[in-house]
């Protein structure tokens, strides 16, 4: 959440920044900012009702002491009267306040100024790419068909089962599923990320924090009775690990990772780019998590965005990775890069991670802050990424390795799946 400190600071650059994102802000900056005076003024005034009522509290015990019993019930009756003119000050505080923070969390989080200009993904710029892609015959096979030819992932029952969107994995299916999460783990655990195993479900406060609520209410499952949400990725449990929790300097950085199900509704999505395991309503994932400074989020992107790499490079896959424009951009983005991998047999690219510095904007919602050396608190810089998500990493597995013989495991991946070919 932007802070009302920066809306009052600058708030043309603020509207400025925000076209990038494509969110014109004018309107609800201007009420904001106009909300914040007329509460400052009944701060003011209560703050004067206040000194009066102490003024006069002091006036009535000296009458009294004095005889002056008449001049003392007076006193009393304009004490009385400050005291309930100050209750309709105070309510008028609250309910501005109220109003400022519904409205300031509607406001996105300012792209930072080396995000590219553009409206949707086709303006994403590429950064750099790796990888081979490979040369497969007229007669390669998609992973849906290639999943139903080796019997290692049902999407019928599944479907009936729960419904679209949510496989059963089999066999060699299910254990590739768990040499990925395994490998993905090890690899961050040797990065120097604590391993933590999150609950799959959260209050609203944890889904604000991280801006989940109210921005992507209708994405996530909600459990009706018990008030929770079903976790759309592990970043939303971990991060919150430090809501409202004040640190010192020395503790920092925090560097975290957690393999979790992940649960998206995806409203609206459909037709042939959903096949198979391209979209799903749950899905499994590995996410690193940082908490650092303001001053190193920069450079720590970079960081992970590397770990990322490393982790497609060792998996043998082809990607790219792109520098996301401000139109494609997440609501509580500063600065996000995408990596996708080839799918071979698809002959598109596909999304598997996004790496994100969200700078101060969900620490802000999280009450999450540090105190430095010198005794001033504030707020820390958060970052995630998936490293990475398993549908897409799966399906391009086997579609860019089906040979005549079978499907081959990737060297990297062989002494976790325990064989080096399915067939």
């Amino acid at each position: 959440m932007i802070t009302l400190q920066t809306l009052r600071s600058n708030p043309e650059e603020v509207v400025s920044r925000l076209k990038k994102k494509h969110f014109d802000a004018k309107n609800l900056v201007d009420e904001i900012l106009k909300l914040d005076v007329d509460r400052r003024q009944s701060q003011t005034a209560l703050d004067q009702k206040l000194a009066e009522s102490n003024k006069l509290s002091k006036e009535i015990g000296q009458l009294f002491s004095q005889g002056k019993k008449a001049e003392a019930e007076e006193k009393r009756s304009q004490s009385t009267a400050l005291k309930e003119e100050s209750k309709v000050l105070e309510e008028q505080m609250r309910k501005a306040e109220e109003q400022i923070q519904d409205m300031l969390v509607r406001v996105p989080n300012l792209p930072n100024d080396s995000v590219p200009e553009g409206r949707s993904p086709e303006e994403n710029v590429v950064v750099r790419s790796g990888g081979d892609v490979p040369s497969l015959p007229e007669n390669a096979l998609p992973h849906w068909e290639l999943a139903a030819k080796y019997d290692i992932i049902d999407f019928e029952t599944g479907n009936k089962v729960t419904g679209a969107g949510f496989p059963f994995y089999k066999g060699k299916g299910a254990k590739l599923q768990r040499a990925l999460i395994s490998f993905l783990l090890d690899n961050a655990i040797a990065a120097g990320y604590t391993e933590y195993q999150p609950p799959l479900m959260v209050n609203a406060a944890t889904g604000f924090g991280t801006g989940q609520l109210p921005d992507k209410d209708g994405q996530m499952y909600f459990v009706n009775e018990d008030g929770f949400y079903l976790i759309p990725t592990a970043e939303v449990p971990v991060t919150n690990i430090y809501r409202d929790v004040l640190l010192k300097e020395e503790d920092l950085p925090k560097k975290m990772c957690a393999y979790s199900q992940c649960f998206r509704r995806e409203a609206g999505s459909y037709g042939k780019d959903v096949r198979g395991l391209n979209r799903l309503h749950q899905f499994d994932k590995v996410e690193i998590v940082r908490i650092e400074k303001p001053e190193n989020s920069y450079a720590v992107l970079e960081e992970m965005v590397k770990h990322v790499e490393s982790l497609v490079q060792k998996l043998e896959l082809p990607y790219r990775i792109v520098k996301l424009c401000g139109g494609d951009m997440s609501f509580a983005s500063a600065l996000t890069y995408d990596f996708e991998v080839f799918c071979a047999a698809q002959k598109r690219w596909l999304e598997v991670s996004s790496v994100s510095n969200f700078e101060s904007f969900q620490s802000n919602r999280m009450k999450l802050r540090f105190k430095d050396r010198e005794g001033k608190t504030q707020l820390v810089h958060t970052l995630n990424g998936s490293a990475l998500a398993l549908p897409r990493i799966v399906a391009t597995l086997l579609e860019n390795n089906q040979t005549p013989e079978g499907i081959r495991m990737p060297a990297a991946l062989r002494s976790y799946t325990g064989f080096d070919l399915i067939s």
